[in-house]
């Protein structure tokens, strides 16, 4: 019977990550179809830009005209394919930042983040909405919708790791040097902090009145990190971290989830816990719990 189970287990975790390779494969064919549109704008090759849409595809802009009122343009597919498809003497680039993909059956959408310049002069940015359907002959662009602006604009690629890190490091230096604002500020309205004591689990706006004692002095308190590492999603709109950090405690670990948001990246969750050596542990336990709940293995 253990080994029936343990077939059923191996079976189920194969078919899991077959799944996986098979979500992956579409992804990156889906991404390509769009670089791929792309590639024939820089070139100037509708032959390239035709391979990747589809015959029925559709092309709309939505912006804001000169009065402030929004406007859903309709877009001509043949118009633009001549205009972007015929080789021009400056090179029509459009830099994407980042995707997000979601893919169910044979339809997929894509949302595009870009800035686009005519040869080295920026013209615009916002972002794609993709529709993409499966053919025989692969993935085909159905519609396309963009949006416009002219400011705000992104000139370099996404540096996640860097922004998040940048963002941790800064966050413990505003409590060691008593910056509420920053501290506070770079903590998600919803944002969870739980701290060391059992009953420390506040949402930021808890904590922040809970703390206003500390930060009136020039230090609230005063934790360096040690090291960290941070990982990401696929997307590069949410990370989840872990790190540790000297402090007056002792050396403490931390992990954490940040996500991105239209004012940079914030803390969305925050858990902080002190380490205590296995050798240890018979001596904390009745510190930190009822000899009436201890429970010896």
């Amino acid at each position: 019977m253990k080994n029936i189970l343990l077939l059923i287990l191996l079976f189920l975790t194969t078919l899991g990550l077959a799944q996986e390779e098979v979500m992956l494969s579409k992804q990156q064919a889906v991404v390509k179809t769009i670089q791929t549109l792309f590639d024939g704008m820089r070139a100037g090759d509708s032959t390239m830009l035709r391979s990747v849409l589809h015959p029925a595809a559709h092309l709309q802009s939505s912006f804001t005209n000169k009065e402030g009122v929004p406007v859903l343009k309709e877009g001509n597919i043949d118009s633009w394919v001549t205009s972007v498809g015929t080789p021009h003497e400056e090179v029509y680039d459009e830099k994407i930042w980042s995707y997000k993909i979601r893919i169910a059956d044979n339809l997929a959408a894509a949302w595009t983040d870009y800035t686009f310049y005519v040869g080295e002069k920026l013209s615009h940015c916002g972002v794609n909405a993709f529709h993409l359907v499966n053919t025989e002959q692969g993935w085909k662009i159905s519609h396309i919708t963009d949006t416009r602006r002219r400011s705000n604009c992104r000139t370099e690629p996404i540096q996640a790791e860097k922004e998040v890190n940048e963002l941790l490091d800064n966050w413990h230096k505003a409590a060691a040097t008593a910056d509420s604002t920053m501290f506070f500020g770079s903590i998600a309205q919803d944002g969870i902090y739980i701290g060391t004591d059992a009953t420390e689990r506040w949402l930021r706006n808890e904590m922040a009145h809970w703390a206003q004692q500390y930060f009136q002095g020039t230090s609230a308190w005063d934790f360096t990190p040690l090291k960290r590492t941070v990982y990401l999603d696929a997307d590069q709109e949410i990370a989840w971290f872990e790190e540790s950090l000297d402090t007056w405690m002792g050396e403490c670990r931390a992990s954490g989830v940040v996500s991105r948001e239209k004012a940079g990246w914030k803390i969305k969750h925050y858990h902080l816990s002190v380490t205590v050596p296995n050798d240890n542990i018979n001596q904390f336990l009745p510190i930190a719990t009822p000899s009436s709940k201890i429970k010896k293995p």
